[in-house]
């Protein structure tokens, strides 16, 4: 049956991943040892030699458990030396793979008690350590790495662009929802990365300010851009801390809110109007359908078009940089697609999370996240961004 045919498939994946893995680690000790092949003991006997394997242990991956063994060697010159497996750490009986699904599940509407039989079904029955005391612990590990990347330091890179957005849950803290404040840097490599996940109240200007201000101590300069929704209060706080960042609205908050002010039945002919607009190949070719836009809607529906008016500059901030970096900069879609998830999750537990718990969630999510990141379309142009050339 397919069934069984998928199950021998299985099987074979996991024998060749042992079979890898060992030839793997194998090189590894051998690397060890030619390294110390000329040191010898009083006696003039080689004075670094293998020394048998440790008991072997089962490692969980996205294929099922790979069996290994892990050499051992012997220093007979008593001097320390001992070999560590950087593919297969002391006590690791998880692959890094793995540990990133557990709050992917978590966010999908799995129950802590429900993980471990739904990891059994991708992975088979061999999850069984992934009981509820396990995730207890690995979500205990979370909150700590969390609070250790939130002071890390942000000095050592340039940081070009932030794209700014607040993420709500339906999780209630007294009598508001919680709102994580999210900041996305992209520095002069191309390479973008979360910088901030905090706790903040409706997006409020405070809020906001006290996240910039934390960003500045951990060594984050002034960017060039911040791209965001209109209506946060971000916008009023980076004045103060960062005074000289440029402001880029995100065409997609702008959209939905132009559109809002529209009866259905005109809906989609305004929307592809707008997308003219964001997806002109100039600046003038924008500009002119910005207009054209304004005179179509302004007699009829005076407040969509005040709504998309009034942030002209704003909007179409994105011209000024180079235009292979537009389409990053007309969206904050980045933190957007992101966290869809946590929305959907949340809309499921209600109030099921503590807040400290939904903070490590939404920040073991976002760096999985993180690690499939493309580096910026024209990151070899941000150097000259950074040295304020004029496009």
């Amino acid at each position: 049956s397919q069934s069984a045919a998928t199950d021998q498939l299985t099987t074979l994946l996991r024998q060749r991943a042992g079979e890898l893995l060992a030839m793997a680690v194998d090189a590894e000790v051998q690397d060890l040892l030619a390294r110390y092949a000329d040191v010898r003991n009083a006696h003039g006997h080689a004075g670094v030699v293998r020394n048998g394997y440790l008991p072997s242990r089962e490692i969980l991956t996205g294929i099922g458990p790979v069996p290994i063994k892990v050499p051992r060697v012997r220093d007979r010159t008593d001097s320390g030396i001992e070999f560590k497996s950087a593919l297969v750490p002391a006590y690791v009986r998880r692959a890094a793979s793995v540990d990133a699904a557990l709050p992917w599940l978590y966010l999908h509407g799995i129950s802590q008690k429900d993980i471990g039989p739904a990891l059994k079904a991708l992975v088979g029955p061999e999850a069984a350590n992934l009981s509820a005391p396990v995730i207890s612990r690995l979500k205990r590990n979370w909150q700590i790495e969390y609070a250790q990347w939130s002071q890390s330091d942000l000095s050592r890179d340039e940081w070009v662009y932030l794209w700014v957005d607040g993420v709500y849950s339906n999780i209630r803290a007294q009598d508001h929802r919680l709102c994580a404040l999210v900041v996305i840097g992209v520095n002069a490599r191309g390479q973008k990365r979360f910088l901030a996940i905090e706790n903040g109240m409706r997006e409020s200007k405070q809020s906001w300010r006290e996240v910039l201000l934390n960003l500045k101590r951990r060594g984050l300069r002034a960017p060039k851009v911040a791209v965001g929704d209109g209506a946060l209060g971000f916008w009023a706080a980076v004045s103060e801390v960062f005074a000289d960042v440029r402001a880029q609205r995100c065409w997609v908050h702008k959209t939905v809110n132009v559109l809002n002010y529209l009866p259905k039945s005109v809906q989609p002919k305004a929307k592809a109007a707008i997308h003219e607009i964001w997806m002109a190949e100039t600046r003038e070719q924008a500009s002119s359908a910005f207009d054209h836009f304004i005179h179509t809607y302004q007699d009829k529906y005076p407040k969509a078009s005040e709504c998309l008016a009034r942030d002209r500059e704003e909007l179409l901030q994105f011209y000024n940089w180079p235009a292979q970096h537009w389409v990053h900069l007309r969206t904050s879609n980045v933190i957007e697609s992101t966290f869809a998830t946590i929305r959907h999750r949340t809309k499921r537990v209600k109030g099921a999370f503590s807040e400290q718990s939904m903070m490590a969630m939404m920040f073991k999510l976002a760096i999985t996240a993180q690690n499939s990141f493309r580096r910026l379309r024209g990151f070899r142009h941000l150097a000259d961004v950074i040295n304020g050339v004029s496009f």
